[in-house]
């Protein structure tokens, strides 16, 4: 499988990149990024080719990564979708409902595969957990907490204007919502959205089977807080989601290899681009719920 990148800056190059140069069952074809500067440098760096424009690039693919921020993302996966590439996308898969369902139409329209990375759920150790837990019935209540230190001098992603825009719900969201939604089952409604400190927000999840669910996100957490932890409570006990071993690479490496399955076999994965969707629309409940909490 021919595959091509969309974008260029640290998630790309520290991770997205590396993956796809060194994956046994795919051609890095190519590299698109809005500064061609900077397509041309990582390009070089991995032995591919740059490209000056997007559409030529998927011209030449027979799928796409992107690495790009979730508005922008949107709009180019559509755009891959209708070409017939096969897309692996990032979280979260859009900046909007409206986006989110345009890129799911036109996966489906396009008769592609699909395959959002959320980072817990391509991790060997952390998949089977959460495989594990959802086989059990009877979770009274869970709390996810994912507490960043982003905007720190020496962060790579300090200087992400998405993530000050849009903050912790829509940046670590996603990754505490795809570890609970197979558990817990869908959200039956978002029950309760406040802010905490600086991007800090706080929200209560009552979720189809009858748990609950609380997170605490944040990408301001002081460095020495920073951290994830996942409880689950209920009637087999507590359980904790067990810490990663590997890095974002090799996770990426096996959402690739998720892509590149489903595109065989035509099997949609559990991470598609309609389970983008459904987190996208608990982002955009929560964040409605946000809007109306005024000090």
């Amino acid at each position: 499988m021919r595959i091509g990148l969309l974008g260029t800056g640290p998630w790309a190059r520290r991770v997205h990149a590396p993956a796809l140069a060194g994956h046994g069952e795919l051609e890095f074809a190519g590299v698109w990024g809005r500064r061609a500067s900077a397509a041309k440098d990582l390009a070089e760096r991995h032995g591919t080719r740059p490209y000056d424009d997007a559409d030529a690039l998927l011209a030449d693919v027979d799928a796409v990564a992107v690495a790009l921020p979730p508005q922008v993302q949107a709009d180019l996966a559509v755009r891959a979708a209708r070409a017939g590439r096969h897309l692996l996308l990032d979280k979260p898969l859009a900046a909007t409902v409206a986006q989110g369902r345009a890129v799911t139409e036109a996966v489906r329209e396009g008769g592609v595969a699909s395959v959002v990375f959320f980072t817990s759920r391509f991790r060997p150790e952390q998949e089977a957990w959460i495989a594990e837990q959802a086989d059990q019935e009877g979770w009274f209540t869970a709390r996810a907490q994912w507490l960043g230190a982003v905007f720190t001098r020496d962060s790579p992603y300090a200087a992400s204007p998405w993530r000050r825009e849009k903050g912790a719900l829509w940046d670590v969201g996603p990754h505490a919502l795809s570890v609970l939604l197979p558990v817990l089952g869908d959200v039956r409604r978002v029950a309760a959205a406040v802010h905490g400190p600086e991007d800090t927000v706080y929200v209560v999840l009552d979720h189809v089977g009858g748990a609950t669910s609380t997170l605490t996100l944040s990408l301001t957490a002081p460095p020495a807080a920073a951290g994830t932890a996942v409880e689950l409570r209920g009637e087999s006990g507590v359980t904790l989601l067990p810490e990663a071993s590997g890095d974002a690479v090799a996770a990426f490496g096996r959402a690739a290899d998720a892509l590149v399955a489903s595109a065989r076999s035509g099997r949609r994965h559990p991470c598609d681009a309609s389970f983008g969707l459904r987190v996208t629309e608990i982002l955009a409940s929560a964040e409605t719920l946000l809007a109306q909490d005024t000090d």
